[in-house]
């Protein structure tokens, strides 16, 4: 089983529907180690060694947050300037990472129709997403598409718990190993890639 590691920063996690749903879900998943930022460091003063050790440990890695002002919450930023050192990420002799796979888990106010080149942000959600693509391909790991949960102050709690099913459906799958780089490189998101029917959702 491929171990997951879930890389989360929430800086008002109380105030979210959605994403509460989204970690019960994964909850009793026993391949999937949960890394809440804002409740492990609240001071901002991250153990980086831990962190490190973390990553080392995990074969697939998920970073989880709302998406913010076209970005992430202050306190994963924070995380990638001080985690991802010269030398060990990235650089000459930074191999630490080389091989392991990563993807955004992410939440938007705006529908899909928002974020396409002739929608209200003029630009698609790819294309706001580059910077973690980058760092991804600077530390030599595999990047895939999001998970991503768009339109969220609309969507009913039916909606948000399909979404809940399909989160914890796609973890068993990528744990097993089940999908491929074949299969999850050419979707726009990685949800795409999973079929919820009446019995997996009973």
């Amino acid at each position: 089983m491929k171990k997951i590691l879930v890389i989360f920063a929430h800086p008002v996690l109380e105030k979210s529907r959605v994403h509460k749903s989204l970690l019960h879900s994964i909850s009793r998943l026993d391949h999937v180690t949960f890394n809440d930022l804002y409740e492990n460091y609240p001071d901002f003063d991250i153990d980086v060694k831990r962190e490190q050790q973390l990553l080392l440990a995990h074969d697939i890695i998920i970073w989880q947050f709302p998406f913010y002002w076209y970005s992430a919450p202050a306190l994963l930023k924070q995380w990638q300037d001080l985690v991802l050192q010269h030398g060990w990420a990235y650089g000459k002799n930074g191999m630490a990472l080389n091989g392991k796979k990563v993807f955004n888990v992410i939440t938007s106010g705006g529908g899909m129709q928002a974020y396409q080149p002739d929608g209200y942000q003029h630009c698609t959600m790819s294309d706001l997403l580059r910077p973690y693509e980058r760092t991804a391909a600077l530390c030599h790991m595999a990047y895939w598409p999001p998970f991503w949960v768009p339109g969220t102050h609309k969507l009913e709690a039916a909606q948000i718990e399909e979404f809940g099913e399909k989160y914890r459906q796609l973890l068993i799958e990528l744990g097993k190993g089940n999908l491929t780089d074949e299969e999850i490189l050419p979707v726009n998101c990685i949800n795409d890639l999973i079929e919820i029917t009446k019995s997996n959702t009973a």
